[in-house]
């Protein structure tokens, strides 16, 4: 088969309720054309998870699927990707997260874990290179995430390793929770901290001594050269203030989620920006992924009026907005607050902001008017009510029970169908699709056809398809003829641009054919009416988005995917991508 350069050609497979683990061996050809991400996680779900299962189940798989590029020493080769069928909307779940996990991963020799089966009592998975023990967790059951990875740490004696782990929120099912890595990451979309939680997996720890093999390292060191020598003219704001800069010119054009989408200007947005967290103090440094010279995260710290702890890092765009101008509070203290209890608790900023958004146009809207959160009104702008609905989700009290469920399933109890945000069960991200900009019309198309619901991150597209399956972060200005020459520098494959197209191709189509599988039609493609109707206030307060527009916009996207305008793929298609055997 030859030398392997980026990969291992092997992925870790556990069984929990067996307590036993195996290797699986991956030869070159299904590696190539699956090389991580999305592609290995919907590979597995087609094969392994029974049309119609339960997400919570144990027969659901959890897969954690770096890319052929992740841990290699290229600035944005941080990438991971976690998946399972979700919980949220029953069909394809995944959550990317950048941070040094999955790199430490790779490094301890392993392109993947799935994991099956649910332990009898909790659990966490130890990895040192190629030695892994499921080990007993009961003791850290209920641990917020700081504690959990501290004592984690300290009881495997190893002070460097990189700990992925699910906080109460995972443990209590919550449908929003996500996988924490490091304390600051997380792979927070889709409830992939909840499949975790069902699994009774508390954490995975990894240490690895491995660096990878790569076909051609004076290349990627020119990469990296020119990333760092050209930091000033193509990432300087991400490098300076991370995500979140502009935010009141943002506002103005009617971009940001506002009170649960009622759009209009955010009279508050310049307060809770990236340069008033850097102006205040409150933004303490800033820290990167692995081997990235971008630095784009914030780290905040403060003492008053809440004590912040910067082993939580800060917020970014998504979670200022959905715990800022979604909520209608533009106290940058709080917004930062919630920001890190979130973190600790393990659930996903931008559905739980979301979540007690809706929640408080209940309340406002007569639908549920007694709506609070442990004694605490459920009021826009209230920070009170922000915090009081964090904790009440995390730990299931009271209101925070049904919310816990998402917000369309809480729908289905509590009224209010008609203002819900969310695409396929999963509320959508935080920039507004009625903005008429080309970001919008991106976004748009984003939300509506995106394969785990309403996401902003363009993977429904075969450029941001592409760096999903292979690993690399989005926000890396490596444009198509840059990532041919880094995938072909760290493989020795050889691919052409068609070929690498083709890997982005593959992994949306496998995705496409799960959610299929499981009931998705072209129907599920659209955007709530909610975030169709025209802004309260403000430059669209006139401006309706046409369902009929999106359609076709949509439509085109099919054609371009080959696919038929049922959004079902051609037998064709499926025959040029190797995808034959998923043929109706």
């Amino acid at each position: 088969m030859g030398d392997r350069y980026g990969w291992w050609g092997r992925i870790l497979r556990v069984d929990l309720a067996a307590r036993t683990t195996s290797v699986e061996e991956i030869d070159e050809a299904t590696f190539r054309r699956c090389p991580g991400g999305r592609s290995l996680i919907a590979r597995v779900l087609l094969a392994e998870v029974p049309a119609g299962t339960d997400a919570l189940a144990p027969a659901n798989r959890l897969v954690f699927a770096p890319g052929v590029l992740t841990g290699t020493p290229l600035s944005g080769a941080s990438r991971h990707s976690v998946g399972a069928k979700s919980p949220l909307s029953g069909g394809f779940g995944e959550a990317e997260v950048g941070g040094f996990w999955g790199a430490e991963l790779k490094r301890a020799g392993w392109d993947g874990i799935v994991v099956q089966g649910a332990a009898a009592t909790p659990v966490y998975l130890w990895i040192k290179d190629d030695a892994v023990e499921i080990r007993d967790a009961a003791h850290l059951w209920g641990l917020e995430v700081v504690e959990t990875e501290e004592r984690l740490k300290a009881e495997t004696g190893e002070r460097l390793a990189r700990v992925c782990e699910i906080g109460p929120g995972g443990e209590q099912l919550v449908r929003l929770a996500g996988v924490v890595n490091d304390c600051k990451d997380i792979a927070g979309r889709t409830g992939m901290g909840a499949v975790m939680g069902s699994k009774k997996l508390k954490a995975i720890v990894v240490k690895g001594s491995r660096n990878l093999p790569l076909a051609d390292a004076a290349t990627i060191k020119q990469v990296g050269r020119w990333v760092a020598d050209t930091l000033q003219e193509n990432h300087w704001y991400f490098h300076n203030y991370g995500t979140g800069m502009g935010l009141d010119g943002y506002s103005l054009i009617g971009g940001m989620a506002v009170r649960n989408y009622e759009g209009g200007v955010f009279e508050r947005a310049a307060d809770i920006s990236a340069e008033t967290l850097l102006e205040r103090g409150l933004r303490v440094k800033m820290e990167a992924c692995w081997a990235c010279s971008v630095r784009c995260k914030k780290v905040v710290k403060l003492e008053q009026p809440y004590r912040i702890d910067p082993k939580y890092g800060g917020p970014e765009f998504e979670s200022l907005a959905a715990l800022g101008s979604q909520c209608g509070v533009g106290d940058l203290e709080a917004v930062s607050k919630a920001n890190e209890r979130c973190n600790a608790l393990g659930i996903d900023t931008i559905s739980t902001g979301s979540t007690i958004a809706w929640a408080m146009d209940l309340r406002r809207r007569g639908i549920l008017p007694d709506a609070a959160f442990d004694g605490v009104p459920a009021e826009f702008g209230s920070t009170e009510a922000l915090l009081a609905g964090i904790e009440a989700i995390a730990h299931r009290r009271g209101l925070g029970d049904l919310l816990a469920e998402g917000s369309v399933r809480a729908a289905k109890k509590l009224g209010g169908a008609e203002l819900l945000t969310a695409v396929k069960g999963l509320e959508i991200a935080m920039h507004d699709p009625r903005q008429r900009t080309e970001w919008g019309r991106a976004v748009r198309l984003s939300y509506a056809t995106s394969p785990g619901g309403g996401d902003h991150m363009q993977t429904h597209l075969p450029a941001g398809g592409g760096k999903n399956v292979l690993g690399m972060c989005l926000f890396l200005k490596y444009d198509d003829a840059r990532m041919v020459e880094i995938t072909n520098a760290v493989t020795g494959w050889g691919v052409t641009p068609a070929e690498l197209g083709e890997i982005a191709e593959r992994g949306l189509t496998l995705a496409r054919l799960f959610n299929l599988r499981e009931g998705f039609t072209a129907v599920d493609d659209a955007l709530p009416d909610k975030v169709t109707r025209p802004h309260v206030s403000g430059p669209l307060s006139r401006v309706r988005l046409d369902p009929e527009a999106l359609r076709a916009q949509v439509r085109e996207y099919y054609a371009a995917r080959g696919w038929g305008a049922d959004g079902v793929p051609l037998p064709q298609t499926l025959e040029r991508l190797g995808l034959a055997e998923y043929a109706r």
